[in-house]
């Protein structure tokens, strides 16, 4: 009988040096050696390692000797609650190999985010089982369109399809400098995801010639599983729909991970099945994700989805960003706060012309009883407005 295997740190270095981290990467999705816990270079790995149990042996359930759990992805989520997400080898194959079939073929990769984010290691994933060569965005001065462009170059010139993998945040800042958007041009797909894509923001993309995916799903689904609305091969979407067509989703098929680690018992993970936490509804035969089931903001007895209000919010061509949640309210409950980073910090939106405009889409109960300018959003993750930090700095 074979010895159980441990947990073992593998730290990812930022930029051109992730790519150090690739011969690891192979040997844990060939079952060779331990399991692997990424982190970033500057993070502190003892409470981490604490946390995820690097002390102990996988248990059984957390482990087979014929589809070995390849990493554990440490992630807070919107909780703030560390847990670890178990991920065999055949599930992070069967989730790079989907992708590029729905891409149209193995191509080449930039990594443009964090590597020891699940965002990131897909895009070491993708490489590896696409035997192409890994070129990385110089991130240590923060992401910068011009680093970008310089490493889009080295890559753009093998032959072949050429990909890579941005957040909103990043993806907004290329649009906004001609060097970085005439590269991202040449790319014969860009996956966005990390936080939810204001249409908007999609429209403009696509307007200038940026062929974007738009990805949904999260570590337990080893990253994106759903692109543009349609699962991935081999994924299937349950909505537990309600009487105006929305409810929780669900997911299932071979990107799925074991579970958490010494969690046996998470009611997460269910007959083959992975609760996600989140609202959606079916638009056709796509799915639509509305945010998370605990952001939904009841007010006054009616229930505000966030992500709604930050739609209408991102359309006004005066706001850059906008991150909408409730907070404590004496009269309602909860009252509507919408967090806005201005497009011109010295010229912001007039509140009541923004409130206006969700009112007149969404209903009076949607338009922000409060809205506070700031010069950006904090955020965690690989690019998620960080709703924890606002509701403790704003919600007073």
């Amino acid at each position: 009988m074979p010895s159980a295997r441990s947990l073992r740190p593998l730290t990812v270095p930022a930029g051109p040096r992730a790519a150090t981290a690739l011969p690891a990467l192979r040997r844990a999705l060939d079952g060779q050696g331990d399991a692997l816990l990424p982190l970033a270079p500057d993070q502190d790995a003892a409470p981490v390692l604490r946390a995820m149990g690097a002390e102990d042996p996988l248990a059984p359930g957390e482990d087979d000797p014929a589809d070995p759990t390849a990493l554990v992805i440490a992630t807070s989520g919107s909780t703030g609650t560390p847990k670890g997400v178990l991920l065999p080898a055949s599930a992070l194959r069967a989730s790079a190999e989907a992708t590029h079939r729905r891409l149209g073929g193995p191509g080449h990769w930039l990594l443009a985010m964090p590597a020891h984010h699940v965002a990131g290691i897909q895009v070491l994933v993708r490489s590896l089982l696409a035997g192409t060569r890994l070129e990385a965005v110089d991130g240590s001065a923060g992401f910068r369109p011009d680093r970008f462009a310089e490493a889009a170059r080295r890559g753009l010139a093998a032959e072949g399809r050429h990909y890579t993998a941005l957040v909103p945040t990043q993806l907004r800042r290329l649009l906004d400098d001609a060097d970085g958007l005439a590269a991202l041009r040449e790319f014969d797909a860009v996956l966005l995801g990390g936080a939810a894509t204001p249409p908007a923001l999609r429209e403009r993309a696509l307007a200038a010639g940026v062929r974007i995916t738009t990805t949904y799903g999260m570590s337990e689904t080893s990253g994106g599983c759903v692109y543009d609305g349609l699962p991935l091969d081999g994924v299937r979407v349950h909505v537990e729909e309600s009487a105006d067509g929305s409810g929780p989703v669900s997911l299932t098929g071979p990107v799925l991970a074991r579970g958490y680690r010494g969690r046996p018992d998470s009611a997460a993970f269910r007959d083959g099945w992975f609760r996600t936490g989140d609202l959606g509804r079916r638009a056709g035969d796509r799915l639509e994700i509305l945010g998370r089931a605990d952001d939904v903001i009841i007010t006054g007895g009616v229930n505000v989805a966030p992500v709604l209000v930050e739609r209408l919010l991102a359309e006004h061509p005066a706001v850059r960003e906008v991150c909408v949640l409730g907070v404590e309210d004496p009269e309602w409950g909860q009252a509507v706060l919408a967090a806005v980073v201005p497009a011109d910090p010295a010229d912001p939106p007039a509140p009541e012309e923004l409130r206006a405009l969700v009112r007149e889409r969404a209903g009076a109960p949607s338009a922000p009883k409060r809205i506070e300018f700031l010069a950006e959003l904090p955020l965690r993750g690989p690019g998620k407005p960080d709703r924890r930090a606002l509701r403790a700095t704003l919600g007073r």
